[in-house]
């Protein structure tokens, strides 16, 4: 599929056109109920025979109440702008914030807002922390983002690195650098890069006159970053964990930059993460992100949303532009949020 045309939805489950929410009951209905899956675990809808592309700040549909259908074996859900979607109880998941989220029968993810939840537990047999009880029958309930244990050693990520193919790979630097590292106007920063791979992004910030440390657990990866980049001369390798970085890095950073590292990881480890961006950086330092925010479960690469992105950084970071990247590959459209914070102090 190829649109330049994109749609967000706020955290409630409205549209938004031009920075307005979309109260027009018809055309919100006529958008909600024409979003269907693209490629790559995308969303698209349409109007009119033209398709745009879902930015949903939270899951592309937003539960309002939740009931059983007439057919006492599914649920229903009602939803913004007056709309309804069944879904079957085998497709819940549950977050780390206790929310629940699932897949209509038309393949489309929902959540159920707080009040959907008080309502949802009241149709329940019972429950327990893996599981729900509804008209007798047990549906196990795994969590959203899967746990990966194994996507924490360098044994996973050599072998990755030995493999043909990285999917993720764009043999350079991202664009989301190249646009938005310009305008921040960045006098030479000390610069952290975790999870730094290939090394192209860690490279690109040293070009531009920034003092580089890149950190990758996997020696494969740091071995091919220096072939390519190691005559680099304020560029600076090292292997490492980035869960064990050593205690005198602490507050030496004035900017990490994050992109296919927080994707990457088990998902589980992502609060870890964040305290160690936190750990790393000095009391004004920032943060410069790219974010992938799609739906999917498994990986890596795992998905996530903005939701969950502002969630997790919200008690650490004060938030200066938060933007959807409009530029990417087709691979990537509308999955790429730029995140610029500040360390709170």
């Amino acid at each position: 599929m190829s649109t330049d045309r994109y749609l967000p939805i706020d955290e409630e489950g409205y549209f938004v056109f031009d920075g307005r929410r979309v109260d027009d009951e018809e055309l919100g209905r006529l958008l909600l109920n024409n979003i269907k899956p693209a490629d790559a675990n995308a969303y698209v809808t349409s109007m009119d025979g033209q398709e745009a592309w879902v930015e949903a700040f939270d899951a592309p549909l937003i539960a309002r109440h939740v009931r059983f259908a007439p057919d006492g074996k599914s649920g229903e859900i009602d939803l913004a702008y007056h709309s309804q979607a069944r879904f079957d109880f085998s497709t819940l998941s549950v977050d780390e914030w206790d929310r629940f989220h699932g897949f209509t029968q038309s393949g489309i993810p929902f959540v159920f807002s707080r009040g959907a939840q008080v309502e949802f537990f009241d149709l329940l047999d019972s429950f327990d922390d893996d599981s729900v009880t509804v008209k007798g029958t047990r549906f196990e309930v795994p969590p959203w983002l899967a746990s990966f244990p194994e996507a924490s050693t360098a044994k996973f990520w050599n072998d990755i690195y030995q493999s043909p193919e990285q999917p993720w790979e764009l043999n350079g630097e991202t664009p989301v650098l190249t646009y938005v590292l310009p305008q921040l106007k960045l006098s030479k920063a000390r610069v952290l890069v975790l999870g730094s791979g290939a090394g192209h992004d860690a490279a690109y910030l040293a070009r531009q006159g920034h003092a580089v440390t890149a950190v990758d657990m996997s020696s494969d990866a740091i071995q091919k970053a220096k072939q390519a980049y190691g005559a680099i001369e304020n560029l600076k390798f090292v292997q490492a964990d980035a869960f064990a970085l050593p205690q005198e890095w602490n507050g030496k950073f004035d900017l990490v930059f994050e992109h296919t590292c927080y994707c990457a990881i088990t998902p589980d480890r992502r609060n870890e993460l964040v305290s160690a961006w936190r750990r790393m950086l000095h009391s004004q330092g920032h943060l410069l992100g790219v974010f992938f925010v799609m739906e999917k479960r498994g990986g890596p690469a795992f998905g996530g949303s903005e939701w969950e992105v502002r969630e997790r950084l919200r008690k650490n970071f004060d938030f200066l532009f938060w933007t959807r990247w409009h530029a990417s590959i087709e691979r990537r459209k509308s999955k790429e949020l730029v995140v610029y914070a500040k360390k709170k102090s």
